[in-house]
């Protein structure tokens, strides 16, 4: 927990919703082990992913990353570094489950990242 960690109120963990298809469970699931190393939370409670499509064996993520302050230089270097570890745990941990394609999107629909 970090310094102000304190402060953040913690999500309550929820099971996905029942009217999910299993293979978007699955993968729900998997991307409740992404850890966001900012807050220490996993990106699914933390709100990040908005959207997930699966066709067989090729996986799109769609997540909200929020931008820093745009006059902190410092504060958008960090922001990067956790959104690239984010991304780069994503495309990984998708990959390991046995996803031949996986693409990660932004809330704009412009490609993060893919494996």
């Amino acid at each position: 927990m970090g310094l102000l960690g304190i402060f953040k109120k913690r999500p309550q963990k929820t099971g996905p919703r029942e009217d999910l298809p299993p293979e978007v469970k699955r993968v729900v699931e998997v991307l409740r082990g992404v850890i966001d190393p900012e807050t220490g939370l996993d990106i699914v409670d933390e709100g990040l992913v908005y959207g997930v499509t699966v066709e067989g064996k090729k996986v799109d993520v769609f997540l909200l990353l929020a931008r820093s302050t745009p006059e902190c230089h410092f504060c958008q270097v960090l922001a990067i570094n956790v959104q690239r570890k984010i991304l780069d745990n994503v495309v990984r941990s998708l990959k390991a489950e046995g996803f031949n394609s996986v693409k990660v999107y932004n809330e704009l629909g412009l490609l993060l990242a893919e494996g």
